[in-house]
């Protein structure tokens, strides 16, 4: 079964898009007129995903606020007076996650293949027995909007390996679906997900799925204006 819960990572600084985060979060820059936490929820909401936890940090009070004004799915909010990283702030919110669920950062912006979802695809291809995360990877040939890094490689098998030189066909587009039990392990305070991610794969449980549409990396606000430009 899909996921019915998520965890949206929102609580960085973006720093490497200022002036747009002077006085906003980054997940609240927009994006084709919309923020980009927005998209992100809408894209849950379609795939059935009832709950979601968002952790904060940064310009935490707009970010709050903002999210008062959704109910669906319904949002806890996850708090971190100091920062917990990638890992850490996903492991402070574990005891909300019972099963396996999805995992997108607040910037997450991208497009579906017309009539398809890639939550949905991501949430059907999802194998418990085999898997303990899989990731949605972004080609990197693909990518002519924003820079892309060639963070992994896939085997025959969908088996997913990381590319240490960042010479890989593909990038992690932080969209992923995990199991809870990776965090029973796992450090506490601020830690990195890559950790985790390095872990599955020695493992041999961390598999990679292809996203066959755009998927943009906002670091920048030269980024930013290039994808508001061609979403126009």
């Amino acid at each position: 079964m899909s996921p019915n819960k998520a965890f949206i990572l929102a609580a960085g600084f973006g720093k490497r898009l200022r002036p747009h985060t002077n006085e906003v979060p980054k997940p609240l820059v927009k994006v084709a007129s919309m923020p980009m936490i927005d998209q992100a929820l809408e894209r849950l909401q379609a795939v059935g995903v009832q709950s979601c936890v968002v952790n904060t940090h940064y310009k935490a009070e707009a970010l709050e606020a903002h999210l008062q004004t959704r109910n669906d799915p319904h949002i806890t909010i996850s708090h971190e007076p100091e920062l917990l990283d990638t890992g850490g702030g996903i492991k402070n919110a574990i005891h909300n996650f019972d099963a396996p669920f999805f995992v997108l950062s607040g910037d997450s912006v991208w497009k579906d293949v017309p009539g398809e979802s890639a939550l949905q695809i991501l949430g059907e291809a999802w194998n418990p027995e085999t898997m303990d995360i899989l990731m949605l990877l972004q080609p990197i040939s693909s990518m002519h909007l924003t820079q892309g890094i060639g963070d992994y490689y896939l085997d025959k098998d969908g088996r997913a390996v990381r590319s240490l030189d960042r010479a890989g066909n593909y990038m992690f587009t932080s969209i992923r679906i995990n199991a809870p039990h990776i965090f029973d392990s796992a450090p506490d305070g601020a830690f990195s997900y890559l950790q985790l991610l390095d872990q599955a794969q020695t493992n041999g449980r961390l598999f990679g799925l292809v996203h066959h549409s755009d998927w943009h990396h906002i670091s920048t606000p030269k980024d930013l204006d290039a994808v508001n430009k061609a979403l126009e």
